[in-house]
């Protein structure tokens, strides 16, 4: 079951990713009218995404699996910042176009 998470963060960070890229490219097709939704979904998916990785690292500690929790702690930490700044980048020029269209 724990092992889910791993997976489950994966797919929800990709979300993170694809969603802000769905927004940039609709842009040009006159179809703007949820694109705060997708963008609010985009960052829900990274949070929950960051959430699940804290939960297994808090797992390993529970089971006091050290060696794993040693093993995995820099790219973990490594790889959730990447994620992290990565959505809110691709977010905030989803944002910065979107902003000129939704003032007309």
């Amino acid at each position: 079951m724990i092992g889910w998470l791993n997976l489950g963060s994966l797919v929800l960070g990709l979300i993170a990713w694809i969603l802000p890229v769905v927004n940039l490219m609709r842009y040009k097709k006159n179809f703007h009218h949820n694109w705060v939704s997708l963008s609010i979904i985009s960052i829900s998916a990274c949070a929950i995404s960051l959430y699940f990785q804290i939960f297994y690292n808090y797992h390993l500690v529970k089971v006091e699996d050290w060696s794993a929790l040693m093993d995995i702690s820099g790219a973990t930490a490594y790889v959730s910042a990447v994620l992290l700044i990565v959505t809110i980048i691709l977010n905030a020029i989803a944002m910065i176009v979107y902003r000129d269209r939704t003032a007309k």
